[in-house]
């Protein structure tokens, strides 16, 4: 649905996967379905596609028809929604990292500074705490960390110690307390940019993101058939890094190991020419591609102890 999320990077993305008619395929972040529709447009009879999303909006745009299954639950769990649904394998799987439209545009959901709202930030709605309770009851040095870590913001510590501060006189609730609590420690010059960053940093650590996409890499990695392509679509340089680093060393901290014979042992492979940006055209039409990154690695053969092309 284009009402609910503009896919970004849709043709690159597809094409990186290198569909097979008949393959077994996953979108790990379902949102509008534009990613899925067009994957399942290229697929043939037998093929099967499994669209995960944590958020109960998202199912209102599932897909009807033979081959498509719709999972509400978030990626993290993938290998165990495989297993239950018996698929030993699979030959691609696509994730777009970026936050969908429907949530930045949904002012009840907290998502953003441009409305006042609660500050919930939760992806899934039905469980976890809100954002909310991040900045009303983390410990000062907690919150900081986080600003630091989630968000990039060098001046955390200051931030952090004025929502300490601001909350002794009355809860922090809405996106407008919390902007009023940092009300000054913005510099004009870049206040929407560290606006968003601290948004962004309360958002991850919500909803656990960094942790979860760790395990669903890991979890991809695993059930890749060899050939198989795993196509991931980034926004800031935190899950990048991630993204870069599983592909380039099999895991995502970038401890590169080595066989008997000092070969990285590696199951990945990188396809040449990435990363892929969204072209001009589509960044003036669509800005929130404007920081996207799409990088496409490719699962090797192991022969004699050495990974090989398949």
């Amino acid at each position: 649905m284009d009402c609910y999320h503009v896919p970004v990077l849709l043709a690159e993305s597809v094409d990186g996967l290198g569909l097979k008619p008949g393959g077994v395929y996953v979108d790990a972040t379902f949102g509008g379905g534009g990613h899925s529709r067009e994957i399942m447009r290229r697929l043939g009879p037998g093929a099967r596609l499994y669209g995960f999303d944590q958020d109960a909006d998202a199912e209102a745009n599932a897909i009807e028809g033979e081959g498509f299954t719709f999972v509400r639950s978030n990626f993290r769990y993938l290998r165990n929604w495989m297993r239950y649904y018996g698929e030993d394998h699979i030959d691609g799987l696509l994730a777009d990292l970026g936050v969908s439209s429907h949530h930045l545009d949904d002012a009840a959901r907290g998502f953003s500074f441009r409305f006042d709202a609660p500050l919930d930030m939760r992806m899934n709605k039905r469980a976890g705490a809100t954002a909310a309770d991040v900045v009303n009851t983390y410990a000062e040095e907690r919150l900081a960390d986080v600003l630091y870590l989630y968000g990039e913001l060098k001046n955390s510590r200051r931030l952090a110690a004025a929502i300490a501060k601001a909350r002794q006189s009355a809860p922090i609730a809405t996106t407008a307390d919390l902007m009023r609590a940092v009300d000054g420690l913005l510099p004009p010059q870049r206040a929407k940019k560290d606006a968003a960053r601290l948004f962004q940093a309360l958002r991850i650590e919500v909803n656990h993101e960094m942790q979860a996409l760790a395990e669903m890499l890991s979890a991809a990695v695993a059930l890749l058939a060899p050939g198989g392509r795993l196509a991931v679509i980034t926004y800031h340089s935190l899950e990048d890094r991630m993204v870069k680093n599983l592909m380039r060393a099999g895991n995502v901290e970038g401890r590169v190991e080595q066989d008997f014979f000092g070969r990285t042992a590696a199951p990945l492979r990188q396809l040449p020419g990435m990363p892929v940006v969204p072209p001009a055209a589509e960044q003036e039409a669509n800005p929130r591609s404007r920081s996207a990154k799409l990088r496409v690695a490719e699962k090797l053969a192991r022969t004699g102890g050495a990974e090989q092309p398949v």
